[in-house]
Parts: structure tokens; sequence; C-alpha cells
């Protein structure tokens, strides 16, 4: 063809998560552990507000930002769970799920050309966006130290470039279940002041903890509402509203204000009566988050002791979300190795390599599912990879 797509376009690589669970999609029986998603239902109460909403009139537009009663009910999410005041008039976006609100807020602080720090491994979105925008993303692997996932500030500070814009962060961290420390976010903060950077908190998993807290604490409650900080965030893991579409963003009021104008050129506005919904799990949802919660936590103590008892793979014990991310000795060819055991064995995990620097060698497998499909999963592993 004379005419081809976009090269800026071409240069975005493909999801190698996404990858593999195409060719999953075409078999039958598969355990689904690749995507980060629960396979359990969004809860009743939800459903019918939803259904209320939408028989309440709530199927137009709303304005870019949000209805404001939704904005008003993360307001009030983040003063009794975080302690954190926030107007809702100009500092909260409602967005089209925690993507569009890191594609938004991406969007508002780049430029093409400019470089962004990003701590992997990580979700591999936040890096395909900044390439959409013609930016450079510089992956940073964070250390393990001791059993735990940490952050190096001088490995931070030896990648800055003159073109160094922002700095990315994700706490609790996809795939690795790292729970940052006030101390460590303290460390980024004052990293993102010194050089005069953006720095981004993708705080999606905030409420899946394990150490007895109900929440992980937010950048927000370090930083000041003048900062350039902002904070992505989402309906979908908390509450099991994957397919609902629904997240929103925290920043400063120039920014909030911008990526509300923006939300007109992208998607205009978030469902309305989806963000009716979300209204009902941000005030009536703690105690569906605590079962959650409760499940999850004896989903990923079963899955570590099975991991722990396979040969030659070690892991972490994660301190948040819903992923373990094990190390397989000898492992050069992640992907490989997911595709092998997925039409082998009909397991389906997420290569580590998708996970950008310091994934490669591992395997990400998400055990927010019943536990009779875990025990499959583990068992069908521990036999692969004692085979392999």
């Amino acid at each position: 063809m004379s005419i081809a797509v976009a090269s800026s376009a071409r240069a975005v690589p493909h999801s190698r998560i996404r990858e593999l669970a195409e060719i999953a999609m075409k078999m039958d029986g598969v355990l689904k552990l690749y995507f980060g998603e629960s396979n359990l239902p969004t809860p009743e109460f939800l459903k019918q507000a939803a259904s209320k909403a939408m028989r309440d009139g709530f199927t137009y537009y709303t304005p870019n930002a949000g209805l404001l009663s939704t904005r008003e009910a993360i307001a009030r999410y983040y003063q009794r769970h975080q302690g954190v005041a926030l107007n809702p008039d100009n500092e909260i976006v409602v967005t089209n799920s925690g993507v569009q609100a890191l594609h938004v807020g991406l969007r508002c602080v780049i430029n093409p050309g400019d470089d962004a720090l990003v701590l992997t491994p990580a979700w591999p979105n936040a890096c395909s966006i900044l390439q959409m925008y013609g930016a450079r993303p510089i992956e940073l692997a964070q250390p393990l130290k001791n059993n735990r996932y940490t952050i190096d500030i001088a490995h931070l500070e030896a990648a800055l470039t003159p073109r160094t814009r922002l700095l990315i962060y994700t706490s609790p961290s996809n795939p690795l279940g790292w729970v940052a420390t006030v101390e460590e976010q303290q460390q980024l903060l004052d990293f993102a002041r010194r050089h005069n950077l953006w720095l981004i908190a993708d705080e999606v998993y905030e409420r899946l903890v394990y150490d007895g807290r109900s929440i992980v604490p937010s950048i927000l409650q370090l930083a000041t509402r003048d900062d350039a900080v902002l904070v992505a965030q989402s309906f979908s893991k908390a509450w099991c509203m994957t397919g609902w579409r629904l997240g929103w963003l925290v920043a400063r009021a120039d920014l909030a204000q911008k990526a509300a104008q923006l939300n007109e050129f992208i998607i205009s506005c978030a469902p309305s009566f989806v963000q009716k919904t979300g209204e009902a799990a941000l005030d009536h949802g703690d105690p569906s988050v605590d079962q959650l919660v409760t499940m999850l936590k004896e989903n990923r103590d079963f899955c570590l002791s099975a991991l722990r008892s396979m040969k030659g793979v070690t892991v972490p014990e994660p301190e948040g979300a819903f992923y373990l991310f094990p190390r397989i000795d000898g492992l050069t060819d992640s992907f490989g190795f997911c595709k092998r055991l997925l039409l082998e064995t009909n397991v389906g995990l997420a290569p580590g390599v998708a996970f950008g620097a310091g994934g490669e060698g591992n395997i990400r497998l998400c055990y927010a599912v019943e536990k009779p499909i875990l025990e499959q999963a583990m068992e069908r592993l521990a036999r692969f990879v004692s085979a392999s």
C-alpha cells in the first residue's frame, strides 16, 4: 500500500499481555490468570444503582469533568479514607477508566521529545501512552533487596536528562505487589520537587493491601495542593467494575481544569449512569471491598505456598494489589514460556517481559479468582515447571 499508518502509531508496541490473551481467547477451558481482573461479578447493589440511575434519567451528557455529585463523592472518599481535603470543583476529573485518567493526565504534562522516568516492572500502558505522544519512557527497574522491592534514588538521579519532565510510579504495584512506604513516597516527592518534575502516582490498587490497613496512604497526604502531583484512579479493581470503564484523576487545579477541557475531545464525559454507580461504590462499597480483600489474602497465601514449593521458583511476598511475580531460574524468554504453558496446559499467565525493564525471567499471576481455579492452575504449573 502506498499510504501507510502513521509512523508514530507504528512505533507503539503491541501489548505482550494482550498478544497472549488473543491466543487464549480462541481456546476453550483456559484458566485465565493473565489479565488484571477479578472474575467475581460486580456487586449486586452496584448493578441496582446503575438500573436506578437509568430510570432516574441519567442517560445524557454530563460536564466534561463529570457530574458534580460524583466529584463530591470522590472528595468525601478522600476525606474519609485519606484525611485529604479536595475541592470537587477544580481538583477532580471523572474519567472513562483509569487508563483514560493516565491518558489525559499525561497529555497535559508531556510534549513530543520529552523524557519520562518510569519505575518498572510496571503495567505497560503508561509507557505506551507516552510513546503515543512522542515522548520517551526511560524504564528504571526497582531493585529487590532483602526479599522486598524498593526504590533507588541514585539510579533516578543518574537517569535524568535535560528533557525529563516527569516520574511515574505505581503503588500498590502491578505486577510486583510492592507498596511504597511513607518514607519512599517522601523520597519520590522530594526528588520530583528538587528537579521540577511532575510526579504521577497510579494508586488504582490502594484498597487492596494485606497488613491490616483498609487503604494505602496516598501521595496526596504528603503533597500540597500546589505540588506538581497527579493521581490516577479507577473503580475497576476494588469494586470489580472492570467493564464499566470508570476512573478519576486528582491534580493541581490548573492541570485538572485543562484535563477536563481535553476530555471534550477524547470522551466528552464518562457515561452518566455509570458515574452514579461510582457514587454508590464510594459511599456504600466498603463492606464489599473488605470481603474482597479477605478472599484475596487467602488466595495470595495459597499461591505463595504453592509457588515456593516449586524447584527453581522464587517469589517475594506481595504487600498489595492481586498479583504474584515469581522468577524462574534460567528463564530468558518469558513470553515463550507462557505461550507453551497456555497451549500445553490451558493455564494463562502474563509474561514478565510485558512489564518492562526488570521483568524478563518472571511471570505474572493474577490471583483474584475463585480458589478452585487457582488450585488447578498451581497443580498444572508445578508439573510444567518440573518438566521444563
